[in-house]
């Protein structure tokens, strides 16, 4: 990439906001010229505005933390001035931040989102670069409707998806996946919260999050999806039920999941499939994919959530315990680093995807 795209993060002073910021300190395409969040965080210092609720691993980025954070509501037209494009992270009602997104895309700025409001927008592609990378040509009937030539909004899929959905992709072209059940055990940090903010969760489980499960089952059917004229309909299969449960780990999502094909493959050939699969992110070589997307680990106890999160810099997919099943044809275990992966680190990947596709461009 011969230029360096000056980037907003919308949304900053949150767990996501915080992990775009540390992504994005040294990228070698994105520099970040701008921090919006709510009004009560405007006119302060980004470091001022976090203050204590900073709870990445790293400190606050040096050349992030003079930065006057801007309104993400009022200043938009003084944001979009100075901006190629932003990334969004804010913790807003649905309905508003659909509303949010649209007014920054009017605004001739591309938007990349972690929120779930657009997912199921027709015209905005929900994209994981190594598995649906073609839905980013839907961006020319977006525009279209939106009245606009450059402003887009494209989003990343829930982050529970990122562990199981890619190792089912690649077997279900050539073996046909009929019917999968996954249970999820997902960290507190999906919830936007650590040990400290959240201290009922220290040695529990809650059985239960809001909205997690039918977006379990409904997002996997639109990356399946095929672009047809102005808008990407979701696949009508494979069937999904899900079961999503909280579980006392700072960050990283395990899925455990069941699945039945259409023709059976042997064990080999599945690991095969996983081990040599890549994706445009891999040919285009951005700079967050992971060299290889896909691991597959032969010791019984592994994946484990310490030691393989933040494989490849906690942007690969890790698998293991591969085994035939009594109920379905197998059952195996897998893993992803929700924040990285499932959060930040995947609308930082895509954000690549469109700028070296050319959606980026002035």
């Amino acid at each position: 990439m011969e230029r360096k795209f000056k980037v907003g993060i919308v949304g900053a002073t949150g767990m996501v906001g915080q992990r775009f910021a540390t992504l994005l300190e040294n990228h070698p395409w994105f520099e970040v010229v701008c921090l919006a969040a709510s009004a009560r965080s405007a006119g302060k210092k980004y470091s001022d505005a976090v203050g204590k609720k900073w709870c990445m691993d790293k400190d606050i980025p040096e050349s992030m933390k003079d930065i006057i954070v801007m309104d993400a509501s009022a200043d938009i037209e003084k944001i979009t001035s100075i901006v190629d494009f932003v990334f969004c992270a804010v913790d807003m009602k649905k309905d508003e931040i659909k509303a949010l997104e649209e007014e920054y895309a009017k605004h001739e700025c591309p938007v990349v989102s972690n929120n779930s409001a657009h997912r199921f927008t027709p015209d905005v592609p929900m994209v994981v670069p190594e598995l649906n990378a073609d839905h980013i040509n839907i961006i020319p009937s977006q525009r279209k409707r939106l009245g606009t030539k450059r402003g887009f909004i494209a989003v990343k899929s829930n982050c529970s998806l990122q562990s199981y959905v890619p190792a089912l992709f690649p077997l279900h072209e050539k073996f046909g996946v009929k019917n999968v059940l996954v249970c999820t055990y997902q960290a507190i940090s999906g919830a936007g919260k650590t040990f400290d903010t959240w201290p009922e969760m220290v040695d529990n489980v809650i059985p239960f999050i809001g909205g997690e499960e039918e977006k379990s089952e409904k997002e996997p059917l639109k990356l399946w999806g095929k672009i047809e004229g102005d808008e990407i309909v979701s696949a009508t299969e494979p069937n999904f039920t899900a079961q999503c449960i909280r579980v006392p780990v700072s960050n990283g999502h395990l899925g455990a999941v069941f699945v039945d094909f259409d023709k059976k493959p042997s064990k080999e050939e599945m690991i095969n499939i996983w081990e040599s699969f890549s994706g445009r992110a891999q040919e285009l070589n951005l700079p967050s994919a992971p060299k290889q997307f896909l691991h597959y680990f032969t010791e019984d106890n592994r994946p484990q959530i310490n030691s393989e999160r933040m494989l490849e810099n906690g942007m690969a997919v890790s698998i293991g315990r591969l085994r035939e099943d009594t109920q379905y044809d197998y059952k195996f275990v897998c893993l992803s680093h929700n924040t990285l992966r499932g959060a930040a680190g995947g609308a930082v990947l895509l954000a690549e995807l469109l700028a070296a596709e050319g959606y980026m461009d002035r």
